[in-house]
């Protein structure tokens, strides 16, 4: 269905449905900083690569030597430029890319920097391939590919809210060219997740400016809820926290810190989160230790808000600081959860007392004509997955992800996670249209879709992906005693 948004430009989708381990040179190639520049160059052209990366000993690259870096020595110093090392010619540091990024992020920061390759990386830092520009070029597509980069280069919330005014008219083009609703939705979040790491790199930069000096301690800010599960969509306000390995008299420096942050975030258009899930908040902002005590309490308590904070926290993703911190967190949380049967029982029965949004005589529950398909139909389904991820001790936040786990694991039949898989798809892509219909009318966009607008049969295909989640108590259950 085409919605009222209009794009700038024609799009080309393709970079913002693949990533970048779709198009990079795999394995990453490598040579030692001691070998010449004519072995380099042998080494290319056996291997029909124009680029090779310096190897540090541990994966992570120390540097890269190109195809031009070899004519413009030659070119420069003559043939004796082959017999010195490439240590010499190479650049360094690397600039890289993770893996997992999609291609617009990529080609953007090409773009930027006028670069013709990037090393790509995993989570660890490690280099699995080189995407070049030449690789790439099949590719181009419209200016929107500098997103990823407009953020990363922003130098104040100003840009910012420049690059989420934009969401919109990206989301239309890429709903446009049939692009899925989760894909759009892993987009937006993956522009907000950035766009909170930037307000971190502007609020350090700014306070160490103001005489606050640097971090006193190792820190990761974490984004939650549906940004750390890759399912944002256009009305998505802020949830945030920190991780510290500092003392408790470092917290002047963190609360400082998470108010600037949010501050920025607010001005950039993600607003306040209005039930305070921001490390502004003192309950959002912990050291390893306190977090571990908070969800020891979490635990124990198991009830009234306290499920509430396990709902938001355990969806987590890291966005800027120290990757160890939040791993090691989220190790220890998945372990106490998964270890408690009550708060898992309790989480299952979250799942049942939410309902859908379906009535009486299959009727969808509507208020002033609109039905809430994130309190009727996203918030079970996404709980259901959540309970299936503590209980398996699965870490990945995605909600596809942790479907697949309950198939896998043979707790959900593979054609129950089927049909839930495609109910998720369904109700975010009605959402979408929904708060894009909202934006152009100059409305605030919300989960509420307007039931008059929808024909026949988009109506009765609501109702089927509804209809979808009515086993998912029954479901939870199956998972809570399968072993």
């Amino acid at each position: 269905m085409a919605v009222m948004v209009q794009a700038t430009e024609r799009l080309d989708s393709f970079p913002y449905r693949h990533r970048v381990r779709a198009v990079m040179g795999a394995p990453a190639r490598f040579i030692a900083d001691s070998a010449t520049l004519r072995e380099a160059a042998q080494q290319m052209r056996a291997l029909k690569i124009g680029s090779l990366l310096i190897d540090a000993g541990d994966g992570k690259p120390l540097g890269i030597v190109t195809e031009r870096d070899v004519l413009v020595a030659v070119a420069r110093d003559g043939a004796a430029a082959l017999a010195r090392p490439v240590e010499t010619f190479m650049s360094s540091p690397v600039t890289s890319v993770p893996e997992n990024a999609l291609l617009y992020v990529a080609m953007g920061r090409m773009e930027r920097l006028n670069f013709r390759h990037l090393a790509a990386v995993d989570g660890a830092g490690r280099a699995t391939g080189v995407v070049s520009a030449r690789a790439l070029l099949k590719l181009r597509a419209s200016k929107a590919l500098a997103l990823g980069d407009a953020v990363a280069t922003a130098p104040d919330a100003g840009a910012l809210k420049a690059v989420r005014d934009a969401l919109p008219a990206l989301a239309q083009a890429l709903l446009e060219d049939e692009v899925s609703a989760l894909k759009i939705a892993g987009v937006i979040s993956q522009a907000l997740r950035d766009t909170t790491a930037r307000a971190a790199e502007l609020a350090e930069a700014a306070m160490a400016a103001s005489g606050w000096g640097g971090p006193p301690a190792p820190y990761a800010l974490l984004v939650l809820g549906s940004g750390g599960r890759g399912e944002s969509l256009l009305a998505a306000d802020q949830d945030n926290a920190i991780v510290h390995a500092g003392k408790d008299a470092d917290d002047r420096w963190f609360a400082e810190l998470g108010k600037r942050v949010s501050d920025a975030l607010n001005a950039a258009g993600v607003t306040y989160c209005k039930g305070g899930v921001m490390a502004a908040k003192p309950a959002f902002r912990r050291s390893s230790q306190g977090w571990r005590e908070e969800i020891a309490r979490w635990i124990g308590k198991a009830e009234g808000q306290s499920l509430l904070n396990v709902d938001i926290f355990y969806d987590f993703r890291r966005v800027h600081g120290a990757a160890d911190l939040a791993d090691d967190l989220r190790r220890d949380a998945l372990a106490a959860a998964s270890s408690s049967p009550l708060l898992l029982r309790l989480l299952a029965k979250n799942v049942e007392e939410a309902g859908t949004a379906i009535g009486y005589f299959g009727r969808l529950r509507a208020e002033n004509g609109r039905v809430d398909l994130k309190k009727g139909g996203l918030m079970p389904l996404v709980a259901f997955a959540r309970v299936v991820a503590l209980k398996r001790g699965v870490a990945d936040t995605a909600t596809a992800v942790r479907l697949a786990a309950a198939a896998e694991s043979g707790a959900v039949p593979q054609d129950e996670t089927d049909g839930l898989r495609q109910a998720h798809e369904t109700l975010l892509g009605y959402v979408l249209e929904q708060q894009l219909i909202d934006i152009a009318s100059g409305a605030e966009p919300s989960t509420r879709v307007e039931i008059a607008r929808l024909s026949r049969g988009r109506r009765a295909r609501l109702k089927d992906a509804l209809r979808a989640l009515d086993g998912l108590p029954m479901l939870a259950q199956d998972v809570l005693t399968s072993s």
